[in-house]
């Protein structure tokens, strides 16, 4: 019986390993600080897939001036939903040259999609109401070292 017993609880911990590191949110991603003229954001930055599928899922708060900052390979049309996310965000989607193309207010819990009108390589997420207190909006400009405007 207890050599039954052995493989079964160790085949119940590698099932049960990948689920409950989902169920907890990403703290220890690198961080990078952008601006949006004297406005400092500091970013948590998601690069691997598996870092941007999490995204800020589980969390139950952020700090007012904290996101995460999404960095894809290629430009395409990026589109986000907040499934498990708890926290009402706002998406900001940005060219590489730092421009914001365009904003989404996404509701927590949903599977509603918000896309960026043009292909991007950055997204930016804020709790929701960030961008809009302090002016920001499509064809505004965040600085910062990974954009190509260098500011």
């Amino acid at each position: 019986m207890l050599r039954l017993f052995f493989p079964l609880c160790m085949l119940l911990a590698a099932l049960s390993g990948p689920a409950s590191a989902q169920s907890s949110p990403q703290l220890d991603l690198p961080r990078v600080t952008l601006n949006a003229g004297m406005h400092l954001i500091q970013a948590q930055v998601a690069t691997t897939p598996q870092q941007q599928a999490m995204g800020l899922m589980h969390r139950k708060e952020m700090p007012a001036n904290e996101g995460m900052l999404f960095i894809f390979e290629q430009p395409s049309r990026q589109c986000f939903w907040m499934q498990n996310t708890l926290l009402p965000l706002t998406a900001a989607f940005i060219a590489d040259d730092g421009i914001i193309v365009n904003l989404a207010d996404m509701t927590p819990q949903t599977t509603e999609s918000h896309c960026s009108a043009r292909p991007v390589r950055f997204v930016l997420e804020m709790n929701q109401g960030w961008f809009a207190k302090r002016g920001l909006k499509a064809g505004s400009r965040l600085g910062g070292p990974v954009f190509t405007n260098r500011r």
